[in-house]
């Protein structure tokens, strides 16, 4: 060997950042709403037998002997089944508790028998066309890739590619396109458009034919950029008539639908979807002051009994592993009762620092008192880190005085650093300029800007279309309402 071995020792700094379990799921737990935490209280209560709830408003059993025998008649035959989920609703609905929050309601729990838009529009096709039972299937694939509004936009032979991987074989293109112009004759008028000038121009078709009618279809037709940008005056020019005529066309177009899958009957499961469940409630006391709990009504947890002991009997062997389960399933139970504690504190604390700094809206509601509120402010007042608090608001809402509100309604910054108005300020001051400003002439972003620079405001033009664009409004030309005078 020509060279030398050589033992060496080397010191490294490393510096590593382990996330600690329980961190992650108390992360998970505070993102959850209301419902959703719900959901997971009866999936442990389903997977861990050690875990156990209790209902606080259930009534207490009375300490005197000589009530033992107080039932009534209902409760006595209430107790004649031999489980809960034997006892049939109208029993449940004529006991003593029926009063209870979580009394039998039929108009609830009834099934949704309603129609789906899909199905209305297939049952349509079918009782009014005479499309062979092969059509019909590839009608609903047609109807199926319909948006919304009731607009096509994917291509017909993408959805004969669908069909090919779905059914093994691809339909001709022939057939596609008849059995697409059947859908497109359904009612309301518009559907199976493939965009919006397509839609209107669908329902024109089917009104009776006028000047004002044919005019406006001819807008539609040759002329729809010009009227898709308010350039009026050039509209007359090219068309040749004047003000009134035009403004008759105008109205025609107007009165069209451009959303036509909106009139058909969503069904009651997806209006009931639509209702927001709050995760906290703020009363307010007689002294003025805000108190913030848990919306929903969760149960009490605690350990089960039983497994409150470790097991004793059996062999080594089965009592050994009869102990390791119950340890194992009572550890976890702990863990998820000390976790949902935390996030239920974690919340309130989050909640009422909110309270706390926006006391002045949530007296009043006035949203012009709403103050310049960061995650850092909440941090400061809770203690918390700015990730749990930025987890914990997200997709949570409260329920005040004054209304429903997302946690994220309340947090707004300073525009800019040298401004004392609020982004709920500023926007409130936008909506109200471009609410009453004079629809023939609208205001521009820069005359929006130097509105509010002589009230006070200290202010941008890109910022004012920041917020505009927030609010919903277009620019000042797409604002602007055509007047017979406007020519």
């Amino acid at each position: 060997m020509t060279g030398k071995e050589s033992l060496r020792q080397e010191q490294q700094l490393k510096l590593q950042q382990r996330l600690n379990m329980h961190n992650v799921v108390l992360g998970r737990m505070l993102e959850m709403t209301a419902p959703e935490f719900d959901d997971e209280i009866r999936r442990q209560l389903d997977d861990n037998p050690a875990l156990e709830a209790h209902d606080d408003t259930a009534p207490t059993p009375s300490a005197d002997p000589d009530d033992d025998f107080g039932e009534t008649s209902e409760q006595l035959q209430l107790a004649d089944y031999a489980d809960a989920d034997d006892i049939p609703y109208y029993r449940l609905g004529t006991a003593s508790d029926h009063s209870s929050d979580d009394a039998f309601d039929a108009v609830t729990l009834a099934a949704d028998d309603s129609e789906s838009a899909f199905e209305i529009l297939l049952r349509r096709l079918a009782a009014e066309s005479d499309l062979t039972p092969a059509e019909l299937k590839i009608a609903g694939y047609i109807i199926g890739n319909l948006d919304s509004n009731g607009y096509l936009t994917r291509p017909l032979a993408d959805i004969a590619d669908d069909m090919a991987m779905s059914e093994g074989a691809a339909p001709a293109p022939d057939e596609m396109n008849r059995v697409f112009m059947a859908v497109r004759g359904l009612d309301p008028a518009g559907i199976g458009a493939v965009d919006l000038r397509d839609c209107l121009l669908l329902q024109l078709d089917r009104r009776e034919s006028s000047p004002d009618v044919d005019l406006a279809f001819d807008i539609l037709l040759d002329y729809f950029d010009l009227l898709s940008k308010k350039h009026y005056d050039r509209l007359a020019a090219a068309l040749k008539v004047d003000n009134d005529t035009l403004a008759r066309a105008l109205d025609v177009i107007l009165s069209l639908n451009p959303r036509p899958a909106a009139s058909l009957d969503e069904g009651a499961s997806a209006t009931r979807a639509r209702h927001i469940t709050p995760d906290f409630v703020l009363e307010c006391d007689d002294n003025g002051k805000f108190r913030v709990t848990l919306a929903g009504n969760h149960p009490r947890l605690s350990i089960e009994p039983s497994f409150s002991i470790d097991p004793q009997g059996g062999t080594n062997a089965s009592l050994a592993s009869a102990k390791a389960f119950v340890r194992r399933k009572r550890e976890e139970a702990a863990a998820f009762i000390r976790m949902a504690d935390l996030r239920a504190e974690t919340l309130v604390a989050i909640a009422s620092a909110i309270a706390t700094i926006q006391h002045d809206f949530l007296t009043t509601g006035d949203r012009s008192l709403i103050k310049p509120m960061i995650l850092r402010d909440v941090s400061e007042l809770t203690g918390l880190d700015l990730s749990v608090i930025s987890r914990a608001v997200a997709g949570k809402y409260i329920l005040t005085p004054h209304g429903v509100y997302p946690l994220k309604f309340f947090f707004n910054e300073h525009p800019r650093e040298e401004t004392g108005a609020t982004s709920h300020r500023i926007s409130q001051a936008i909506k109200e300029l471009i609410d009453n400003e004079n629809k023939k002439n609208p205001l521009s972003d820069q005359a929006i800007m130097d509105t509010l620079v002589a009230s006070g405001f200290d202010i941008a033009r890109r910022t004012v279309a920041k917020y505009r664009e927030k609010l919903g409004y277009p620019v000042a030309r797409l604002r602007k309402t055509f007047r017979t005078d406007d020519i």
